[in-house]
């Protein structure tokens, strides 16, 4: 089983990627787990509604360049479908019963995904309505990962 997580921009803070590492060490007992990050796409702060769509398209086809055809993706979008723990777990479980071994989350940019990484998309996930910093997302992302393997192992970690 594959579980890689695709992210957009350089992931700068220390304490989240000693978070994130530590989630991959656990996960490492389960499934093959990495993170891939793409180039975020440098712009002002103050964009046009086209000048968006630019920067997302751009991010999106760096996104798009680094999953495979057989891989199930879910896309982190606020808009998505939001799911507990254990129906997080419930799903993987299901997915790799049913022949699905490699699942790709996709965090987007600050602006968020693209139309294309959408459609490409085989669900969208929330992590509900608040604005979180998409490289804090990442480290959110591998904890529940991980919760849901331990769901599905029986562990008590999840109380």
């Amino acid at each position: 089983m594959n579980i890689k997580i695709i992210g957009v921009g350089k992931l700068k803070e220390k304490y989240l990627a000693q978070g994130i590492a530590e989630y991959a060490k656990r996960l490492s007992k389960f499934v093959n787990f990495s993170i891939v990050e793409v180039p975020d796409e440098k712009a002002p702060e103050q964009l046009s509604a086209a000048e968006m769509q630019q920067v997302k398209a751009k991010e999106g086809e760096r996104i798009l360049a680094k999953i495979k055809d057989r891989e199930y993706v879910f896309a982190l979008a606020i808009l998505g479908n939001e799911r507990s723990s254990e129906e997080l777990a419930s799903e993987i479980d299901h997915l790799a019963t049913y022949g699905h071994s490699d699942i790709t989350f996709v965090i987007g940019g600050s602006l968020g995904l693209s139309n294309e990484v959408l459609k490409r998309a085989d669900t969208q996930i929330s992590f509900g309505k608040f604005t979180l910093p998409h490289q804090l997302m990442r480290l959110i992302l591998a904890e529940q990962v991980y919760r849901a393997y331990m769901i599905n192992a029986g562990s008590p970690y999840h109380k």
